[in-house]
């Protein structure tokens, strides 16, 4: 990741944004509803979501990986805003939700029916990063389908997501 990308002296407000714009990486000026932006704020919004779960769960593994997923959030944001950052690490993460959910998997019943998002007040919050997650994809897909790294590492969080989720609430699922 560039050095600069961390070591930022930014003033709280700037009022360049008043007249609905912003800058991206690079000083170029779009509207603040440009796909562009849309997607990483929806990152953004994902890691402030991600942020309030991370201080209701006990299980320091789950905070610690919380915690993993907001620092891939902040390059990711940095990379769609036009960044050059290097994004190969994405793939062996989602290697690991994917290890994560068969690990999880094995110990919960097996689905046969819809989950009504809920059970415990985790698993409801696990939900809600998701939604969330599912739709900060659907604004990068919007932006540009040549993410797909990002679209990838999105689509398989947010099946952890829900694995997680049927964790915190098996004894407590509602089905359809």
């Amino acid at each position: 990741m560039a050095a600069d990308i961390l070591n930022v002296n930014m003033p709280i407000y700037t009022k360049t944004g008043d007249k609905g714009t912003t800058s991206l990486y690079g000083g170029k000026r779009v509207s603040k509803s440009d796909f562009q932006i849309e997607a990483y704020g929806s990152i953004d919004e994902l890691s402030s979501f991600t942020g309030l779960v991370e201080t209701k769960v006990k299980n320091k593994l789950d905070k610690k990986f919380l915690i993993d997923l907001q620092k891939d959030f902040y390059k990711i944001m940095a990379s769609l805003s036009g960044a050059k950052i290097d994004l190969d690490f994405l793939e062996e993460k989602i290697i690991g939700f994917e290890k994560t959910m068969n690990s999880i998997d094995k110990k919960l019943p097996r689905l046969t029916r819809f989950i009504i998002p809920g059970g415990t007040e985790i698993a409801s919050w696990f939900h809600i990063l998701r939604v969330v997650c599912r739709r900060a994809e659907r604004k990068v897909i919007k932006h540009s389908q040549k993410e797909l790294q990002v679209i990838k590492y999105l689509n398989r969080l947010s099946d952890t997501f829900f694995v997680i989720a049927r964790k915190y609430g098996q004894k407590n699922e509602v089905v359809l």
